[in-house]
């Protein structure tokens, strides 16, 4: 694993300590590696989002369609064990 010094005002470690204690973290490397996955999966998604919003219009879905994802998504509630 490669090693990034950063420097903070004390206002901002602050925070950051302060986040690592309250929300469980380990270190305060582990709290700022979860914001830069966070990071990723928001710019991931919206790369997503404008490829479907400049995509070409398709048909319009019937209201089965959507029924059907709630059944799928009902189903796999039902059949999740609790952690």
């Amino acid at each position: 694993m490669s090693t990034m010094n950063i420097s903070l005002p004390q206002t901002l470690k602050a925070f950051v300590d302060v986040q690592v204690s309250q929300r469980g973290y380990g270190t305060s490397s582990e709290y700022v590696r979860e914001l830069i996955r966070k990071d990723q999966d928001r710019l991931q998604l919206r790369e997503k989002l404008l490829a479907g919003a400049t995509s070409a219009p398709t048909a319009p879905l019937a209201a089965t369609y959507f029924e059907s994802l709630r059944d799928r998504v009902r189903q796999s509630q039902t059949n999740s064990t609790p952690v």
